[in-house]
């Protein structure tokens, strides 16, 4: 058996943050957070803003509950409820042109047997009397653990708090790697390019596998995220069961399962407007917003003075969780089952693309960074940001961000760059880059990420001064005699 003894932590604490944006812990679903840090925290003063722009229109099929399937059944489907099928089994939402399916589950195994195997299947119809194209604009998928070298995985390595990516792009859980290859426009071999779906028939777009056999634990997890366009109205709808490891239940298993049960969602949220601790839950449902694109200047202006910082803008901003902004960025829901999450808590799979049109407005050259933090979460204006003074144990980020327009060789702007974070509560971000400019320069810079299943909102995108000793680098030692390099 392959012995993975920390994976059932791993995945169990990261599938929880995407749900509970509060918790580490898989069975803490409240808005506290844990103390680990042996001193307070410190508050690092400065401006914190509403981040500038907004979600646009475009649907995203929200399939996060059950996160822990342990039964099959329907996930999540937008089809009618016509004929045998359960009414409350289904959402009757018409999916047309542009919309997107988030999709992230952990299967741990039924309890009689080692080698279990659950499949998931993405089936779709045309909602008229013609066929319909469906294409796929950008699409990838993968397994927390994978023995199989067909099948894409990505186990919750050890990377360092900041990795600047080569082309050998780095990632950490299933939902790392999907926002990495997503943000990279990279096609997935396990995906299609698009499907033709015949009118009247129920179509099997994709069967992907979670298996848990020669895992020790028996603990699997995996993401699939898929930006869709259909030339005309379909219903969609996501499936579990179990099969046979190597072969997969025919299609007309998938068909049949649409007349119900659902499979058991998990984790009822606490109503929204209710006083006191909150429960997210997880989403199941019909999101309203898949980019969420914004331009940072000054009010009024239209660019951003060096003047203004140091400065922070919310990501991922969330109810309980808007760092004294009041800004709530969650999607809402067109649809959603009762008993799951009211609205998209963490935007999980949501791109951030933003422009910043930087401009130096003094008369002396200005040094800034620019950097992704994940400070204590809060509600409160307190006058700037918490972080914490010891490291924490919950791992609060893992996932890509890319940035275009930092300082690149020889001060001249640089295109995008990658770089891969793992941050825990409370962490002040490393430094993405410099932006050096003179008296009246400009510079635009854009941010693209994708915010990934494995996270726990909120973060902030910060901009700040560089210190002087910051500015000057790191002292270079001087040697009297060349030294050989150790071996």
């Amino acid at each position: 058996m392959n012995q993975l003894p920390m994976l059932l932590p791993l995945l169990l604490s990261s599938a929880a943050l995407a749900i509970t944006p509060a918790a580490p812990q898989a069975t803490a679903q409240t808005n506290t957070q844990p103390s680990t840090q042996a001193s307070q925290p410190a508050l690092r003063r400065q401006t914190v803003a509403p981040l500038p722009g907004g979600l646009d229109a475009v649907l995203v099929v929200n399939d996060n509950n059950p996160e822990l399937i342990s039964g099959p059944g329907i996930l999540i489907s937008t089809f009618p409820a016509t004929g045998e099928r359960l009414p409350q089994a289904h959402l009757d939402v018409a999916l047309n042109g542009r919309f997107d399916l988030f999709s992230h589950h952990v299967f741990a195994g039924k309890p009689d047997t080692l080698n279990s195997t659950l499949w998931l299947a993405v089936v779709a119809q045309p909602r008229g009397d013609q066929p319909v194209q469906l294409r796929v604009l950008g699409g990838s998928t993968a397994l927390s653990q994978s023995l199989d070298p067909a099948m894409a995985g990505a186990p919750f390595l050890p990377l360092p708090p900041l990795l600047a990516e080569s082309t050998s792009p780095a990632w950490a859980g299933p939902g790392s790697r999907v926002a990495t290859e997503l943000l990279m426009r990279q096609p997935s071999p396990e995906i299609p390019r698009g499907w033709t779906l015949a009118a009247g028939e129920v179509s099997t777009l994709l069967v992907l596998p979670l298996p848990v056999r020669g895992l020790d634990p028996l603990l699997n997890g995996r993401n699939l995220q898929l930006r869709l366009e259909s030339d005309g109205p379909v219903s969609l709808a996501t499936l579990a069961a179990f099969g046979d490891n190597d072969t997969p239940p025919p299609p007309e298993t998938w068909a049949a399962m649409l007349d119900g049960p659902l499979s058991p969602k998990e984790h009822q949220p606490t109503p929204r407007g209710a006083p006191g601790r909150i429960i997210y839950s997880r989403v199941s449902g019909v999101q309203e917003g898949s980019v969420w694109r914004g331009t940072i200047t000054d009010p009024g202006q239209g660019w951003l003075s060096t003047t203004s910082a140091p400065i922070s803008w919310p990501i991922a901003s969330l109810e309980r969780g808007t760092l004294g902004t009041g800004q709530v960025q969650t999607a809402e829901l067109q649809a959603l089952y009762p008993g799951t999450a009211w609205a998209a808590h963490g935007n999980y799979g949501i791109e951030y693309d933003l422009t910043i049109p930087l401009r130096n407005t003094t008369a002396k050259p200005v040094q800034l960074q620019l950097a992704l933090e994940s400070p204590i979460k809060g509600d409160r204006d307190e006058g700037g940001l918490r972080f914490n003074v010891t490291p924490a144990q919950a791992v609060m980020f893992r996932g890509p961000i890319e940035v275009s327009g930092l300082d690149g060789p020889g001060g001249r702007p640089s295109a995008r760059r990658r770089f891969h974070l793992v941050q825990r509560a409370g962490d002040r971000g490393p430094a993405l880059g410099t932006v050096s400019l003179a008296p009246g320069a400009s510079r635009n810079l854009r941010v693209r990420l994708i915010y990934p299943a494995d996270a726990t909102p909120p973060q902030v995108l910060s901009l700040l001064p560089m210190t002087p000793a910051e500015a000057a680098g790191p002292a270079v030692k001087q040697s009297a005699q060349p030294t050989a390099p150790s071996l």
